[in-house]
């Protein structure tokens, strides 16, 4: 069955994708709080988070993260194709409050031929955006893309 993502060489330097939307809910909030064992006041205790500076609770950063990397998936861009996430340099910008809509922006910005790992490595500038277009969350990640032609594996008829 053919992957639904790109392969290594379909991949265009400059080429940018968006996401769909994503609604973070108080629901999403405690989960990961739970899931994590991060259950800093902040996220989870509305009447400690209102006396921060956010002045209410806000999603943990790495919720922010972890749905980023969920919407990329969800683009069908490496769906399939992605063998490894290698690595990523990321950036928390400002807060994810309940309610907020956040979809991500992703540029192609680099691609290393790696032959002896059967494809390539892509480094994608993600931008995590709410509903007012304003950047919560930012970086780079790279990721290990599998080549349509990869050395040593035989073609299927």
């Amino acid at each position: 069955m053919e992957p639904r993502g790109r392969y290594f060489e379909d991949i265009a330097i400059g080429e940018e994708i968006e996401s769909a939307p994503r609604t973070i809910t108080e629901a999403d909030i405690l989960a990961f709080a739970e899931l994590s064992g991060d259950t800093n006041p902040l996220h989870i205790d509305p009447e400690y988070a209102r006396t921060t500076i956010f002045g209410e609770r806000i999603a943990h950063g790495l919720l922010g993260l972890s749905v980023a990397s969920g919407l990329a998936w969800q683009t069908g861009l490496i769906e399939g194709t992605a063998e490894a996430f290698i690595g990523l340099d990321w950036k928390f910008r400002a807060p994810i409050r309940i309610g907020d809509t956040v979809r991500l922006r992703m540029v192609t910005t680099q691609k290393r031929e790696m032959p002896h790992l059967g494809g390539g490595l892509v480094t994608l500038s993600a931008t995590l955006l709410n509903q007012r277009d304003e950047v919560v969350q930012k970086g780079t990640w790279t990721v290990l893309v599998r080549a349509r032609q990869r050395p040593g594996v035989a073609e299927e008829s």
